[in-house]
């Protein structure tokens, strides 16, 4: 095991499954201590069991969204490992919806839960980043970030604001050494895309295998991409040769967008 990031200490929210769980397990296994939040202690438990060493592994339960949950939270996980040293801002939901049919309360859960989330958890995590001259915040984004598509506009939007929140942060804290990157997955093999296949098996009578087809066809490489994929990109971003990467939106989607 590489101890590269030995010493250091990572909250990644969305830590329970997927995406956030791959990226926990990548910044452990190069020796950073790991905070894993999200909103489900089963999940948690079983992401922190898959880790081990739990002397080097906290779970904290909160919603990301709520102002006062995300400050006890980060009390909480300061408390366990002090400063945070890596905040990967990977909480983040998804619903289709043709624009007209979207319901304000809808439109409002995808700005809290993908962009809102990111700034409480960042404006808790930067000041003392800043201080130390010395940080990691990785946004969890998408190819929807950085390009449009039908029927999941609410999300889009919440992920273009994450990408604009990303380049905005990045310069403003760019002469601390501090970095602020987003990393864009394509279609993932997680939950959410099954969930995605599962709704359109629903909405147009396609098999499993002809709704997996059609995310699967965005994507020039013929594939889905891998959690461990996406992880291994924020791993990268994360430690100290990426200190010149700031500002940017890297797409992990095989070739989806150019």
């Amino acid at each position: 095991m590489s101890e590269i990031l030995s010493g250091k200490h990572a909250l990644i929210t969305g830590g329970g499954g997927g995406i956030g769980s791959a990226i926990a397990a990548a910044l452990h296994g190069l020796g950073a201590r790991v905070t894993i939040a999200g909103r489900t202690q089963a999940t948690l438990d079983a992401s922190a069991q898959r880790l081990g060493e739990a002397a080097r592994v906290f779970v904290a339960l909160a919603d990301v969204t709520d102002e006062a949950a995300v400050a006890t939270m980060f009390a909480s996980a300061r408390a366990a490992f002090g400063r945070i040293d890596i905040l990967v801002n990977n909480a983040g939901a998804a619903f289709s919806m043709p624009f007209g049919k979207t319901t304000l309360g809808e439109w409002e859960r995808m700005l809290a839960v993908n962009l809102t989330s990111a700034f409480l958890c960042s404006r808790e995590a930067l000041p003392a980043m800043v201080e130390a001259r010395d940080g990691r915040v990785v946004n969890i984004a998408s190819v929807a970030g950085l390009v449009g598509a039908p029927y999941i506009s609410a999300y889009c939007a919440a992920k273009h604001g994450l990408v604009g929140l990303t380049r905005a942060l990045a310069m403003e804290v760019a002469a601390s050494g501090v970095t602020v990157n987003a990393v864009c997955p394509g279609y993932t093999d997680t939950d959410m895309v099954r969930a995605a296949t599962s709704n359109i098996v629903a909405k147009t009578g396609r098999t499993v295998e002809a709704a997996r087809k059609l995310l699967v066809e965005r994507n020039p490489q013929g594939r889905l991409v891998r959690s461990e994929e996406v992880a291994d990109a924020v791993a990268w971003l994360c430690q100290p040769g990426a200190s010149a990467i700031t500002g940017q939106a890297i797409a992990v989607a095989g070739g989806e967008t150019q």
